[in-house]
């Protein structure tokens, strides 16, 4: 196996990855960093060594020319796994077959059955339609999975950078369950912002130290006279590529260009290789450039049609000779993507554009590919070419497939003469990016927009557009009132849809930056003008956000009635979006949770982010495992779509969380995360998740006074709005309490009670009998605890199990120690239900202060992580593997091997002995 200099540290960390992977740890690891930094070489070498291990190796790698085609990656990924394929269930077999083949008799036949069964609306929504990422993503996870039971197995992604955003999305989702098999995912990108591919450990690569740079140099090339020796360390920098590649075109007599970019440089290396190469072996590497998915044999035809002369396997020969290409299984590849590219580059525009259309006169097979080409070879404006490619985006888009509509929009906007028509296609172009998470492409496509010749809709779309490609915090109350225009005039001129989303957007302004009260007041009016129906989503969502004390009472009341299509996710999210600002914690939960599962079952994952911001709730409500996965997961969607102000509210969730749960070292990472991200200080929303979390962080660690004034900023500002204030009411009264602090508190406080009764949600009625109790006086308590539980929401499942525990605390210091008990009690087993470590802790060192005479009893259960006692309880109840994957959101075999792993450990042979297990571990009252 080649020695790979200067990579002593890396190779080292892999090999322990490789061990911890064959023990049955799967992870993930993104090998990341610069162009030719050697980030090929070391997978590679991390192939060699997996095999030698008796690793089962999958390669792949990213083709720039294929990025936008939807699952191009995969389908070569899968190319080896045929086998495992037909052995899975028809639905994940299906999944897989319907996306990347052309399928057998056999599937056809089976296909054909399968549809049979399903219900006449569910035929006609799968016809024609592309796979929906997530169910491929879990047929993935399967043959995967199943490919380990015979052995490890390494899936080698090179150029993460250039693989198709459905692969992309679909090896993140098996890289973030990787962990329970013996799979290893490890990537290689060239990036230098690791926290784009957020479902891998990134490990960076960086330029090699002087030293180990000229051992590289001198290793690969001997003999070189000194001042070039000296030319290309100096100019390498470090690189490795450039190390090895430089000295093999720069001539003893002319090494000078020392002002050259790296890039540049490495692109003329590589291209200066080719300067002695005969023509037909130029006109095959151009050939290959244009099109790398091309079998050989076209390749060859169609170099010979293009060089004009003879071009046979001589020429590939050639290629392979220079080091220039390869071949794998009989396919071409170019050694490293900066040849193709240099290639590509170096070649005479008349040849690139005729290669294109070569290529589009023998591609009839494949409609799609061919039209790329023509797209191409056209120098100057078409307009009947611009209109079929629009043609095509249109007819992509009806069949869900976003990725593949998106560049035939942006070359139709290149090929019009209509400036006004062009405009529109860019701005279609920019919304399909914002869909697909690609918000540096939507401004790239903003920037090429003419504003000049938009029409009032266009320029609202363009509005819509850029508010989703980046929050501006400057002039706050100007944009506002900018977007509550743009929606006027759309309005007037029938653009409903984009109106309704304008004037939201202005409202969501109004809660996550407080401005005026004359701006919200602008945006309530706009709304009034319209006259929608009282039970509109939209009413109720703008509302909401723009004045919840002064006009939120009405949208409150009709949450709880609102019954919207069960399909339509952009209903269920304004009214998830309404319930959120309110405070009302079940509605939002329930809308925000259908909308998640309508955008996760079609694969609009930037989107879904966004319903994933429900997962705060779902703390209050008690349910921090599924707050946890929402928060994670949407993270992650929300960093790799750019949406800050997301990122910033979930991270400030998973903050708590991790703090709620005991994780300290996770909660202040978390922080970290918030506190380093750029925009933390212009968002009100963010600071006070932030202020929040570290409050609570420090309560959690005793350190009373120093948790009080960091929540007693959370209630400095002047906005009185339930999402940055209020939902800190419980943390403040606590810390308030332990660091002496309760008559400040009271001051602060002093006009929720009035709010809550203007505005009675479950969050406002929770922050104001919570206060009430713990911050009432000795002579009051008594009378405040019971009132305070009694009123206290059925949703408020963490704030009651406090009150417990305040409530025992306080018996206690009045020396009523039997009466303590119960309180404490209550509060340990609601504490210990939600999986909140530290208060249940809390509550168990208070009870036993009391003289409580046992400790309670040990449970088989206790050693369970909470995902596996989800998996137990639900398989309890009857549901099947399958339906608990459907719930939790894991595959059916990764249910099963749960299952099978905790049989034994439960003392039960099968899971109908579960629901035994559960009733004989519920605790039983101390006596």
């Amino acid at each position: 196996m080649p020695v790979l200099i200067g990579r002593d540290n890396e190779i080292e960390t892999l090999g322990r990855v490789l061990d911890e992977t064959t023990a049955g740890h799967g992870s993930a690891v993104l090998l990341y960093g610069p162009a030719g930094v050697g980030k090929s070489a070391l997978l590679s070498h991390l192939g060699d060594e997996a095999r030698r291990r008796g690793f089962t190796v999958l390669p792949l790698a990213g083709v720039e020319t294929e990025r936008l085609f939807p699952f191009a990656a995969l389908h070569l990924l899968l190319q080896p796994l045929a086998r495992e394929i037909e052995r899975q269930p028809s639905a994940h077999r299906l999944a897989l077959l319907d996306t990347f083949a052309a399928p057998t008799r056999e599937a056809a036949v089976e296909r054909e059955a399968a549809v049979e069964r399903e219900a006449a609306v569910e035929r006609e929504a799968a016809v024609g339609r592309e796979p929906q990422v997530y169910r491929v993503a879990l047929g993935l996870l399967e043959v995967l999975a199943g490919a380990t039971a015979r052995g490890p197995v390494l899936v080698a992604a090179d150029d993460l950078q250039w693989i198709d955003g459905l692969s992309r999305e679909v090896l993140g989702f098996v890289a973030r369950r990787a962990a329970g098999h013996r799979l290893l995912i490890v990537g290689a990108a060239r990036t230098n912002r690791p926290e784009l591919f957020g479902s891998y450990a990134a490990l960076g690569l960086r330029a090699l130290p002087g030293p180990e740079a000229a051992e590289l140099l001198d290793d690969r090339s001997p003999g070189l006279a000194p001042a070039l020796r000296d030319l290309v360390l100096r100019r390498a920098e470090g690189n490795p590529l450039a190390l090895v590649e430089l000295p093999k075109a720069v001539s003893q007599e002319s090494y000078g260009q020392e002002d050259l970019p790296l890039t540049r440089r490495l692109e003329a290396s590589f291209g200066a290789r080719t300067a002695l190469a005969t023509p037909a072996c130029r006109a095959f590497l151009l050939m290959l450039a244009a099109e790398p998915t091309a079998p050989l044999g076209r390749l060859i035809s169609l170099a010979e049609r293009l060089a004009g002369v003879p071009v046979t396997m001589d020429a590939v020969q050639e290629a392979i000779d220079a080091g220039l290409i390869g071949l794998t299984e009989g396919r071409p590849l170019f050694g490293h993507p900066l040849m193709r590219s240099a290639i590509y580059a170096q070649a005479r525009p008349y040849d690139r554009v005729t290669a294109h259309r070569l290529l589009a006169e023998t591609l009839g097979d494949d409609p799609e590919r061919r039209l790329t080409h023509e797209a191409a070879a056209t120098t100057g404006r078409d307009d009947r070419l611009a209109a079929r490619l629009e043609a095509f985006a249109d007819e992509a888009l009806a069949n869900g497939r976003a990725a593949a509509a998106l560049p035939a929009l942006r070359r139709a906007a290149e090929l019009t003469g209509d400036a006004r028509r062009g405009t529109m296609l860019l701005v279609r172009a920019a919304e399909l990016a914002g869909r697909l998470s690609e918000r540096e492409r939507a401004r790239s496509l903003l920037e090429r927009a003419d504003l000049r010749v938009a029409g009032v809709v266009e320029r609202g779309r363009l509005m819509l557009v850029s508010d989703g490609a980046t929050i501006e915090t400057s002039e706050v109350p100007q944009r506002i009132g900018e977007m509550v225009g743009a929606a006027r005039r759309a309005r007037d001129e029938g653009a409903t849809e984009v109106a309704e989303e304008l004037l939201w957007r202005a409202a969501i302004r109004c809660s996550i930056q407080e401005p005026p009260d004359r701006t919200r007041t602008e945006v309530t009016a706009e709304l009034d003008r319209w006259a929608l129906g009282p039970d509109d989503p939209v009413r109720l969502a703008v509302l909401a956000h723009a004045d919840p004390f002064g006009r939120g009472a009405d949208p409150l009341a009709r949450l709880a009635d609102a019954r919207p299509e069960l399909t339509d996710d952009h209903a269920l999210h304004y009214l998830g979006s309404a319930a959120l600002a309110l405070g009302d914690l079940s509605q939002c939960a329930r809308f925000f949770g259908r909308a998640a599962a309508v955008r996760r079952r079609e694969g609009r994952l930037g989107q879904l982010a966004r319903s994933l911001v429900g997962s705060w709730v779902r703390i209050d409500l008690g349910r921090l495992d599924q707050a946890e996965s929402e928060s994670a997961e949407g993270r992650e969607l929300a960093d790799r779509a750019g949406d800050t102000p997301i990122w910033q509210g979930l991270t400030g969730a998973a903050a708590l969380i991790a703090g709620l749960r005991g994780e300290t070292e996770t909660a202040a990472r978390r922080l970290l995360d918030l506190r380093t991200r750029p925009g933390l200080e212009q968002l009100p929303l963010a600071v006070a998740l932030e202020r929040q979390a570290t409050g609570l962080l420090a309560l959690l660690d005793g350190r009373a006074a120093e948790a009080y004034d960091a929540l007693r900023t959370v209630f400095d500002g002047t906005g009185a709005y339930p999402i940055t204030k209020w939902r800190a009411v419980a943390d403040l009264a606590d810390a308030a309490v332990a660091a002496g602090a309760v008559e400040d508190a009271r001051h602060v406080l002093a006009g929720l009670p009035e709010l809550a009764r203007q505005l009675p949600s479950e969050m406002m009625v929770i922050a104001a009998v919570y206060s009430a109790a713990v911050l009432a006086s000795d002579d009051e308590a008594e009378q405040r605890y019971a009132w305070a539980l009694a009123e206290l929401p059925a949703a408020g499942a963490l704030a009651r199990a406090r009150l417990h525990l305040h409530h025992g605390r306080w018996l206690r210091r009045q020396r009523r120690y039997l009466d303590s008990r119960e309180p404490l009690r209550t509060a340990r087993d609601g504490f210990d239900r939600m999986g909140v470590r530290p208060w249940s802790e809390a509550a168990e060192v208070a009870l036993r202060a009391t003289g409580e005479p046992a400790a309670r009893r040990t449970s088989v259960l206790d050693d369970l992580s909470a995902r596996e006692l989800e998996i137990v309880t639900l398989a309890a109840q009857g549901l099947s593997n399958r339906d608990i994957g459907q719930r939790l959101f894991l595959s059916p075999r990764t249910v099963s091997s749960c299952l099978y792993r905790l049989f034994p450990r439960l003392g039960v042979t099968g899971r109908n002995q579960l629901s035994g297990v559960l009733s004989a571990a519920k605790p039983e009252p101390a006596r």
